[in-house]
């Protein structure tokens, strides 16, 4: 990229910016509900972004439920929510089901994610692996039994019922995953356990010395006194990378996503939660504090223009 195109760049940014924040902090605060449901990755960013934004309009209630990206877009296409906090792209069945009850929506990215692959602190042998590792763990059909299926150099510990944990059926980190190192969305081994709710799954790993989880970076970023981060090579004799800022932005890091939020037109209409979906997209500082990986200057004014359309 030369020196103009970068300037050029810069400039539509800046030009982007100025579509949607003037209402920010200036003229009459902002009152009313939000209603917000979905990924449980999301939930950690929107928190953030929310207890920022309510200390400028202290008279606008935000509600942020976590029933995983698939519970919220069931509630968002029968018009419960106002957002829907997602770790994926919208379905096809949810998109029908949207307009077919009349649910016109902007999807708005908000940050990139590595989905981390975690182990217990007294694990000392599976820190590396490969997505071909991975797979042997988690596809139905390969199911590794024991530590030692997956490597001989691993000790012979069976996997059992509270060695597995992982995201649930209703998350967006579920479908990523399985399709990511499975290749097929939603197959996977069916004797692991899982929850929408990733305390639950920190607690289950930390708890057993041989356990593996998955689930978004950030929640391993709160509990890295509690587990450890396992880094991942696409292939046998490739490079092992960490989910961090750099591998997952560049995309050497194997499992990485985008994360987004979805927004009912209809809500927009509404002060506070146009002022809201303003804010959340000003502060990608609140993106790099709550453990997520910012967007480039490119996609934050593609985004910024989107919804500066939108709110017309």
């Amino acid at each position: 990229m030369n020196r103009f195109t970068c300037i050029g760049l810069f400039a539509a940014f800046v030009a982007a910016s100025s579509l949607v924040t003037p209402a920010l902090g200036q003229g009459k605060q902002a009152k009313g509900e939000i209603k917000v449901d979905g990924s449980s990755t999301v939930y950690l960013l929107t928190k953030v972004v929310a207890s920022d934004y309510r200390k400028i309009n202290p008279d606008v209630s935000i509600s942020i439920g976590v029933t995983g990206t698939g519970g919220g877009m069931r509630k968002f296409a029968n018009g419960d929510l106002d957002i829907c906090d997602a770790s994926r792209k919208i379905k096809e069945a949810e998109a029908v089901a949207c307009k077919k009850n009349g649910i016109e929506y902007v999807e708005l990215q908000v940050a990139w994610d590595g989905l981390a692959v975690v182990i217990n602190k007294k694990n000392d042998y599976a820190n590396k692996l490969t997505m071909n590792q991975l797979k042997n763990i988690w596809h139905p059909d390969l199911a590794a039994k024991s530590w030692q299926d997956v490597d001989p150099k691993f000790p012979n510990v069976k996997f059992g019922a509270d060695t597995l944990w992982g995201a649930g059926k209703d998350s967006g980190t579920f479908d990523y995953f399985t399709e990511a190192v499975n290749g097929k969305e939603r197959l996977i081994r069916q004797d692991y356990n899982g929850s929408e709710d990733d305390e639950v799954l920190v607690t289950g790993v930390a708890n057993n010395p041989h356990a593996m989880g998955f689930f978004g970076v950030a929640y391993y970023t709160a509990n890295k006194s509690k587990l450890n981060v396992v880094s991942i090579a696409k292939k046998s004799g490739e490079p092992y990378y960490e989910p961090n800022e750099e591998n997952v932005l560049s995309g050497k890091y194997p499992i990485s996503r985008p994360l987004y939020i979805y927004v009912t037109k209809k809500a927009l209409q509404r002060e506070e939660v146009r002022s809201f979906v303003q804010f959340y997209q000003s502060r990608p500082d609140l993106v790099r504090t709550s453990g997520y990986v910012q967007m480039n200057k490119l996609q934050m004014f593609k985004n910024q223009k989107k919804l500066a359309d939108a709110t017309k």
